[in-house]
């Protein structure tokens, strides 16, 4: 231990605290099995590799000594954690042993008979804590506690205090400040600098109250509002469309990411002309990736959703093509 400090000038003694540490970083990683019938065509002795993914800021796919635990989980349909498939391992070290896992997860005949293959589909988590160094460091005096920017602004849209404009949609009025869409969009920037406004302005679009009130909630705090499972999917395509039209890149990609994980065959259709229409790159691989299944395309045809399609984005048919994806 080190020796204390001599006193103050004033004779208070000197303060000082530090902490020894043994610090794990944490991530997951969400990999779907799409087209598992097509699997099954696999050697035994043969693995199949998902990409390579970080455990917070380290890479699955190092050389170096590292120790680690890994928990394997099948997920059910709404994403959550099946407990009676959900398994921990013991803390590895990579220069000892390179592979590790569980050869016997499930069996086959018990995964095909259950509700979590859906679509010739299923998705496992991987959830890996990476063990770091111990070490010692110092323990600050004075703690600075994070931002809370965004709940700051989410209470002053809630409470409309010194709001300057008002928006009218769908007969609901929303009391907004001037500066907040300004500078979050180009669009609201151009609509709200112009010639001053006498009245409430009117959004001449057919967005929703419900949408363009979550569409504020971004702009003040950078998060969307709390929502309900069954009702995100379609929720979610309409803040999209409102991303998209203002301008609002990260917003656009939350919405991508979100219906990423709503891509079935009742949906699938839909999405992808979305995703076609509004240049969403990301999703539309993702639901080309889906289509890809043995059965999933032909499922997906009986849809009223893949008429639309056809009609309203033929490209999408030859790109379709060309991928080599069809019944």
């Amino acid at each position: 231990m080190p020796a204390s400090s001599p006193a103050a000038a004033d004779g208070t003694p000197w303060r000082s605290a530090s902490a020894i540490v043994a610090e794990a970083v944490s991530g997951y990683h969400v990999l779907k099995v799409v087209g598992y019938s097509r699997t099954k065509d696999v050697a035994n002795s043969k693995a199949i590799k998902s990409r390579p993914f970080l455990a917070g800021a380290a890479n699955d796919n190092v050389e170096e000594a590292v120790k680690a635990s890994a928990k394997f989980s099948l997920l059910d349909q709404d994403g959550k954690l099946v407990p009676s498939y959900s398994f921990t391992t013991l803390p590895i070290n990579f220069s000892e042993k390179r592979n590790w896992g569980y050869s016997k997860f499930i069996k086959r005949e018990v995964l095909e008979k259950s509700e979590h293959l859906k679509d010739d589909s299923f998705t496992v988590r991987f959830d890996v804590t990476v063990m770091k160094d111990i070490h010692t460091q110092g323990t600050p005096t004075i703690v600075v506690p994070p931002s809370e920017m965004h709940r700051h602004f989410g209470d002053l849209l809630l409470s409309k205090e010194g709001a300057d404009v008002k928006f009218r949609v769908c007969k609901k009025t929303f009391s907004t400040h001037r500066s907040v869409p300004v500078a979050r969009s180009p669009l609201f920037k151009k609509m709200l600098l112009g010639p001053m406004l006498l009245g409430p302005m009117k959004e001449g679009t057919t967005t929703s109250a419900e949408v363009f009130g979550a569409l504020l909630t971004f702009m003040y705090t950078d998060e969307l509002p709390d929502m309900k499972e069954q009702e995100e999917s379609e929720m979610v395509q309409h803040l999209l469309v409102a991303a998209d039209r203002y301008n609002l890149e990260r917003l656009k990609l939350i919405c991508e990411d979100k219906l990423c994980k709503h891509i079935d065959t009742g949906s699938a259709a839909t999405i992808l002309a979305l995703a076609e229409k509004h240049s969403c790159h990301g999703l539309k691989e993702a639901c080309f990736n889906f289509l890809s299944a043995s059965t999933a395309l032909k499922a997906v045809m009986e849809n009223d959703g893949f008429e639309n399609l056809t009609k309203n984005c033929p490209s999408v048919l030859k790109e379709l093509v060309s991928k080599g994806i069809s019944c």
